[in-house]
């Protein structure tokens, strides 16, 4: 009975937080968390912010699965030393993507909470899916194009223009989803990608065109990103950000228009 008051106190605690730092009932927020070593766990920090937002707003996470393709950087480390047999063999047993049950572990415990919560929405993209729950979430995930990881048919699209904010508990802007839309506003350049999907008849390959997603500027772009500085503070044992995912992407796209060599050598 003690650990279930000290749970219920810790929750209205964090989302007391939540709302000191700006965050509003109704509110839809796309969430970034890195939950090692600050002493928040996934379901409680879940909890606090459906309660923050109140039952009209609503909690989107990116439910990234990379995994599952041939042409990602994490398909590229698994297989590094491995022959070619055993590449093949390994590349032969990767499973489909199925947005009902496949695992967004990998992109931390608060996404995986998000995804397995009763009642959550989850888009259809085999790579660069998001999970959502609260009274938008259906609506907002509807739409994501096989030709559009990050695009305006996306989430992040729809994000945008709903007018979401972006809240980043112990991360910094490396991970800032939001402006990857950035890169797709400024015209960044194609290329292939391949991943396994649910077929038919079993696992089979697709391969698809979209834009060369790149975040390793992410952080110079966030360095010189203005937001108010009322929206940062404390959350638990560690920091958080909370800012208009408007504003981070109109700031991404005169940054990269400026500094991007692929774009400024054109």
């Amino acid at each position: 009975m003690a650990d279930e008051r000290y749970g219920r106190a810790f929750g209205q605690d964090l989302a007391g937080q939540l709302a000191r730092l700006g965050l509003s009932r109704g509110d839809t927020v796309l969430v970034h968390a890195r939950l090692s070593g600050t002493g928040l766990d996934a379901e409680p920090l879940r909890d606090a912010l459906l309660t923050a937002l109140g039952a009209d707003g609503t909690l989107v996470v990116p439910a990234f699965t990379p995994e599952n393709s041939d042409t990602s950087h994490a398909y590229l480390r698994r297989v590094d030393g491995m022959t070619p047999t055993q590449a093949a063999a390994f590349r032969a047993t990767m499973p489909a993507f199925d947005p009902a049950t496949t695992s967004c572990a990998g992109i931390g415990r608060l996404a995986e909470c998000v995804r397995t919560t009763e009642g959550a929405v989850r888009s259809a993209h085999p790579q660069t899916s998001f999970a959502a729950l609260g009274r938008r979430a259906a609506e907002l995930l509807a739409e994501h194009p096989l030709e559009s990881h990050l695009g305006e048919d996306s989430p992040l699209g729809a994000l945008y223009r709903a007018g979401a904010r972006v809240l980043m508990i112990n991360v910094g802007f490396g991970v800032c989803t939001a402006f990857h839309l950035a890169e797709y506003r400024t015209g960044a350049p194609l290329r292939k990608y391949r991943c396994v999907v649910r077929g038919a008849d079993g696992p089979e390959w697709t391969e698809y065109k979209d834009v060369e997603l790149d975040d390793s500027d992410f952080d110079a772009v966030g360095n010189t990103f203005r937001w108010d500085p009322g929206q940062k503070g404390q959350l638990g044992g560690t920091t958080a950000r909370l800012f208009a995912i408007r504003d981070a992407v109109d700031h991404a796209v005169e940054w990269m228009t400026e500094k991007r060599r692929c774009l400024t050598e054109r």
